[in-house]
């Protein structure tokens, strides 16, 4: 059974609907502004500051809203959305904590270029500086983690101010842009012309189109390569640029190694596909980045997990670099050919110029047989769980399709590894931030965006604590997310550092007090499972599979199991602790 999604009406039916001009308050201009942006659902939690747009929600059939149970929990749903549709999120809160507790959030999607529209409330106009009750200068305090951001002042700049809102966050570099909404502003009442004409902004104009000459040494350095690879980021997922990056990989016969928020950007099976790069990439990804003689990053930001030591990244690479965020190139690693546009626009236009990297056979043929000799490996257990052989299960009870998010640590990674990604906007994870707590509620999010699919949110035991509380939203909506939370009683992450890098110093990172996540579940009305070993695991995730509701499955896995491969800070990406396979 999907979410319980009620049906959307089509944005045309909306708009003759709601689009007549007529006096309403700054609530109800909120609401129909919103509908009118295609805006499907929201995540939010009310107080005070915005009691007049929730009074305005009342008895408004069109207008879906999803409580969450903390802001936190609205802001990472809505993220999820936006990541698992390519549609904006959007999420509402109160002011002073209620907008404060949105900040983690915030910077989450703002770190990984995730379209969120953002609406606070705001004490009334004229308390605004005074310290008043429940307020918070938020349109200060995340100037950094924002796209940009509104304090609206006067009901009558409403409508231009949401339309504007929804452009900046959804074209260019996306990001999240808030709105900060003083309670005067969505009492006062106006005349409500809605505003639907593109938007134009004095200073903002991405481009998208690159510069045909930079594409054309591109492609002449294709031809002059011998060792040539791609590195494919997030920037392919959001631009919709994955069939174009499947026609340029096939085009020009080149390895391809797809970073963390890259998975799914390109088909794991493709034999050209080597693997995730960086701090627990494979070992191909690695070795083939240190010694190509042309690197071409698409869409990715020479993030420091990627790079490892800056001075020794790709020592014998050309670098190209496509990118629609101009400040991205040549930020971390000097670039030789950039190219500023639209990853989707650029590969179209390069893929009527490149051709096969002809002198690249023998690079071809040693990629493929370092995939042979050195893929991702772990040392199996017929008495515990290992945790890469649980999403092993999930993987092959899927066969990849799943829609897969997950929280932050061991488990994202060993996810990242071993779970195998067929399509894009099918790989929720935070990136850049590296945020506990957004796992399991971005599940909600994707699971409303997609309500026909299938939805895994693979949790630590750590991170789950987090958000648990969500399972309420779950429960009475019959959000059918299978959670899993992989528990292994300690902060996984954190005591694999303090192993290696702290020389077994473990300081504050026992579980062992966590609660029982099966009895947690049942509290919330949700069915909770347990398995300790293969047997119990097969059985108890084949029941959640069949359970038309949410299910919550711990699967209790081995403490002391490190992911590998590693690499140490200060080294090098070719300079690889393998784990089991060193032994």
């Amino acid at each position: 059974m999907g979410a319980q999604i009620p049906e959307v009406r089509s944005t045309d039916e909306l708009r003759e609907k709601w689009m007549k001009p007529e006096v309403i308050s700054g609530s109800e201009i909120l609401l129909r502004s919103l509908l009118l942006e295609g805006v499907e659902c929201v995540f939010g939690y009310p107080g005070g500051a915005v009691l007049y747009i929730y009074d305005a929600m009342y008895g408004f059939e069109d207008f879906k809203h999803v409580l969450t149970r903390h802001e936190q929990g609205a802001i990472h749903a809505a993220d999820g959305y936006a990541r698992a549709s390519g549609k904006v999120g959007v999420c509402i809160a109160t002011s002073g904590p209620g907008a404060t507790n949105l900040v983690t959030g915030i910077a989450t999607a703002y770190m990984d270029s995730v379209p969120l529209v953002v609406i606070t409330g705001n004490v009334i106009s004229s308390l605004i500086g005074s310290d008043a009750f429940q307020e918070a200068d938020i349109t200060g305090i995340t100037m950094p983690i924002t796209k940009h951001s509104y304090l609206v002042k006067d009901v009558k700049d409403l409508p231009r101010v949401i339309h504007e809102a929804f452009h900046i966050a959804n074209t260019g570099r996306k990001g999240p842009v808030l709105i900060d909404i003083p309670k005067d502003v969505s009492a006062n009442k106006t005349l409500f012309e809605p505003i639907t004409e593109p938007v134009t902004l004095r200073g903002y104009n991405p481009r998208t189109v690159p510069n045909k000459l930079q594409v054309d040494r591109l492609a002449q350095a294709i031809q002059e390569a011998e060792r040539p690879m791609i590195l494919a980021g997030g920037g392919v997922v959001y631009s919709g640029g994955h069939e174009e990056l499947f026609e340029f990989v096939e085009k020009t016969g080149i390895p391809i190694t797809t970073t963390l928020l890259g998975l799914g950007a390109f088909p794991s099976g493709h034999e050209l596909w080597t693997g995730m790069p960086g701090m627990h990439g494979t070992y191909t990804s690695n070795q083939a980045i240190q010694q190509a003689d042309l690197l071409i990053n698409i869409g990715a930001r020479f993030d420091d997990r990627v790079t490892g030591k800056l001075d020794g990244f790709a020592p014998h690479a050309k670098i190209v670099h496509i990118d629609i965020d101009p400040a991205e190139i040549g930020k971390n690693i000097a670039t030789d050919i950039p190219i500023v546009g639209d990853v989707k626009t650029v590969l179209e236009i390069a893929n009527k110029e490149v051709q096969r990297a002809e002198r690249a056979d023998a690079w071809r043929d040693q990629i493929k047989q370092w995939k042979q000799e050195k893929p991702y490996s772990y040392t199996d257990s017929e008495d515990e769980l290992k945790p890469q052989w649980v999403v092993e299960l999930l993987n092959d009870t899927t066969k990849g399709e799943a829609i897969v998010t997950t929280d932050v640590g061991q488990h994202q990674m060993w996810a990242a590894q071993y779970y195998k990604f067929n399509q894009p906007r099918s790989w929720v994870t935070s990136g850049g931030l590296g945020t506990m707590g957004f796992g399991f509620p971005s599940a909600i999010g994707a699971q409303m965006a997609n309500p026909d699919r299938l939805v895994i949110s693979i949790n630590g035991d750590g991170g789950m604590q987090m958000c648990s509380q969500e399972l309420a939203i779950c429960a009475i909506n019959n959000i059918p997310v299978k959670i899993v939370i992989i528990n292994n009683q300690v902060l996984g992450m954190v005591r694999q550092w303090q192993e290696i890098i702290y020389e077994n110093r473990y300081s504050h990172i026992d579980l062992a007090g966590s609660p029982d996540f099966v009895k947690l579940a049942e509290a919330y009305g949700v069915k909770g499972l347990r398995a300790t070993n293969k047997e119990e695991a097969e059985r108890a995730w084949q029941e959640a599979l069949d359970t038309p509701g949410p299910v919550v499955v711990e699967f209790v896995v081995r403490k002391e199991e490190n992911v590998y491969p590693m690499v140490p800070q200060g080294a090098t990406i070719d300079q690889m602790l393998m784990g089991d396979a060193e032994e």
